[in-house]
């Protein structure tokens, strides 16, 4: 199993549900290799993915083909085939995103390219090194990691939701081609998360002096009819069955996991 990821930012920005994918993944016996640019995971990864499952991690970096190529290839002459791949490369920039002191109409260019390039490049790169792959043994899993902003744009993140909006609209796309062009065994799918309370948005949505909802976070909770933010391991069950045989007629499917929050109009 290949799971993919980049470095963002900075570490405060990382997402924590690419952590627990690829923990319970080792958990459930899988071979993990994690695809990053850091030379080293940290001892607390390291603890959390020891398993009945091995994991390695590899170099790469998803938007430079030639690093994709040598980890497929180094991937697969360790284990011989790559049976599912897990996209979870993604993010904002805090420039690309409205407010203040940042009016839509100034945005750089700069900011919006590595927000399509991260989100857009960094799903299509890898289905292309490793969907080759699955292309000539004739099945495998691609699973990529839309979000809700792809099913309706949030306020001040215009780059992030147009971006995810291609992710699904890709992992359609894709979907369709691979079972038709290549083998209907071939499977791709997507996530999509809600509002989960992460590294990256938590003094966002939550005041970090008293603890309590931001408005922001607020208006969130509004909408939610479960009442509270996503925790990481909400992910896992709706992961763990469209990498499963379980899904083996699912392709082509975006599967919210947010509480409810795409599903209520606010009255």
């Amino acid at each position: 199993m290949i799971f993919g990821g980049r470095r963002p930012l900075s570490p405060a920005a990382q997402a924590c549900w690419g952590v627990e994918i690829a923990t319970a993944l080792t958990g459930c016996g899988a071979n993990v290799v994690i695809l990053d640019r850091a030379a080293e995971l940290p001892d607390a990864l390291k603890e959390s993915l020891a398993g009945p499952g091995a994991y390695q991690l590899i170099y790469a970096d998803v938007l430079q083909r030639e690093t994709l190529v040598e980890a497929a290839e180094t991937a697969q002459k360790e284990y011989g085939r790559i049976d599912i791949l897990v996209n979870a490369a993604g993010g904002n920039h805090p420039q690309a995103t409205t407010g203040a002191e940042h009016a839509f109409f100034d945005l750089p260019a700069e900011a919006l390219e590595f927000v399509f390039d991260l989100n857009i490049l960094g799903t299509i790169l890898p289905c292309q090194i490793f969907g080759r792959m699955m292309a000539a043994q004739g099945e495998g899993v691609i699973l990529n990691v839309s979000s809700m902003n792809a099913f309706t744009p949030l306020t001040r993140i215009p780059a992030y939701s147009a971006a995810k909006a291609g992710v699904s609209n890709f992992t359609q796309w894709l979907a369709v081609h691979m079972a038709q062009e290549y083998a209907p065994a071939i499977r791709v799918n997507a996530i999509a998360p809600g509002f989960f309370l992460t590294r990256q948005n938590r003094f966002l949505l939550t005041d970090e002096q008293s603890g309590g909802l931001t408005s922001r976070g607020r208006q969130i909770i509004d909408h939610t009819p479960l009442g509270r933010f996503g925790q990481p391991e909400d992910l896992l069950g709706a992961v763990l069955w469209l990498l499963s045989p379980a899904a083996a007629f699912v392709t082509g499917t975006i599967v919210p996991v947010d509480g409810g929050f795409h599903a209520y109009s606010g009255v």
